[in-house]
């Protein structure tokens, strides 16, 4: 009763002021709901299936994993760091109600580690409905991968690139399947570098980013064109803006100044569940069966980029990445 009494006095006392706080927090609610976006609202099941997400130890990887064993799917998580993933796996477990979630050695920045990880499904797995490839790495220094690729392209497309064509032939005795490539808005300001495609005259970590967010899309639509008849789709999409490790490398070397003006906009951005939906929806929502080679947001079907649409680009960035992991 006091404290009614309190806030009643408040009201009668400073009308303007509690009438500018109630409009700015609504609207800041408002406007925190709007940047969390669409959400899955597909009830699919998949009993019976396996999926196999890289990079589910923590963020929107986690959280997809955490979704997908609730529908009852074996999970598998693809990860780096063995000692995170271990627990991460039983936090999925705990999460979802599902003890059939597995842990796997994987090192994108490593093509033998690929080929080690796809050597162990093939030969444990008696099918693979969906796999999503979801880890990467950005805005980081000029790094090198194990075999000399520059890191953000190594790791964001030609791991991933690599993976899905060694695990393609159980996706299509799995069919109908899906593969999911975790992209970026990022995208739409790439461009492929195909004179130096590992940037070694003219590096910059944003540049980097985005040839490897593009080549994510390119790939994916190329992908669709080479599985047709196969019952084997394709999607890319991007996330949005999320609270995830993935701005590890950028934040602390972000000017001080900058760091106090973004700091509160922290409020309006994702968090991983949000950031998932886009990737669940890609992986289960029964009406994308027959798409194939598109590209989401918000859980809904977005155009992508001019240069996400090049079937020429697409289809030379293939062949250039085959080349450099050795499938050719």
């Amino acid at each position: 009763m006091q404290t009614l009494a309190a806030i009643r006095e408040c009201v009668y006392t400073y009308p303007k002021t509690v009438a500018v706080v109630t409009v700015t927090g609504l609207g800041l609610f408002g406007v925190k709901k709007w940047m969390a976006g669409g959400v899955c609202h597909s009830k699919a099941q998949l009993d019976g299936k396996t999926v196999l997400i890289t990079g589910g130890n923590t963020g929107i990887g986690k959280e997809t994993a955490v979704d997908l064993a609730r529908r009852g799917a074996r999970v598998i998580l693809a990860c780096r760091d063995m000692d995170r993933a271990n627990k991460a796996a039983e936090d999925v477990r705990k999460k979802s109600g599902n003890d059939n979630v597995i842990v796997k050695k994987l090192d994108l920045a490593s093509l033998q580690s690929v080929r080690q990880l796809a050597k162990e499904v093939l030969a444990s797995e008696e099918r693979l409905d969906v796999l999503i490839n979801n880890a990467g790495v950005m805005g980081c220094p000029k790094w090198q991968t194990e075999d000399g690729f520059e890191m953000q392209f190594g790791v964001n497309h030609l791991g991933h690139f690599l993976l899905t064509n060694c695990l393609l032939d159980l996706l299509k005795k799995s069919s109908p399947s899906r593969i999911v490539n975790v992209s970026s808005l990022a995208h739409e300001r790439g461009q492929i570098y195909f004179d130096d495609i590992n940037l070694e005259k003219d590096y910059n970590p944003w540049k980097s980013y985005r040839q490897s967010k593009l080549a994510n899309v390119l790939f994916t639509r190329e992908l669709a064109s080479r599985l047709q008849g196969t019952g084997v789709t394709t999607y890319s999409l991007h996330p949005g803006v999320i609270r995830t490790e993935l701005g590890r490398h950028f934040w602390p070397a972000m000017p001080l100044w900058k760091r106090l003006v973004y700091k509160p906009l922290v409020f309006l951005i994702k968090s991983p569940t949000e950031g998932a939906q886009t990737t669940i929806y890609c992986a289960v929502e029964e009406s994308l069966q027959n798409e194939s080679g598109l590209y989401y947001s918000d859980c809904a079907p977005k155009t992508a980029a001019p240069q996400g649409l090049d079937d020429e680009a697409a289809k030379k960035l293939w062949e250039l990445s085959a080349s450099m992991v050795g499938l050719t």
